[in-house]
């Protein structure tokens, strides 16, 4: 990245190198987001409850936007051609 990539953007992907590595980020972000939906509120199984431990809305409600970041980070180095080629 150089002195032209906004803060947010470099703050985002800043070991990122390549597209790939963006989605793949935002791949497990969007995968981690919707493990930190309690589950175990709405389902009475009692395994679901030791598979996903969390039973609070507190991590998906900080997820939910840092996906969005990631995800607007990745739209911005595509419309300014910013990826490293190689």
């Amino acid at each position: 990245m150089d002195k032209k990539t906004p803060i947010w953007v470099m703050l985002a992907l800043s070991s990122i190198k390549t597209r790939k590595g963006g989605l793949i980020l935002i791949g497990f972000s969007l995968v981690f987001t919707l493990y930190c939906i309690p589950w175990a509120k709405y389902f009475s199984q009692a395994w679901v409850g030791y598979v996903f431990m969390i039973d609070e809305w507190d991590w998906f409600a900080m997820m939910l936007p840092m996906t969005g970041w990631y995800w607007l980070s990745l739209r911005w180095m595509d419309k300014n051609d910013r990826w490293e080629t190689g």
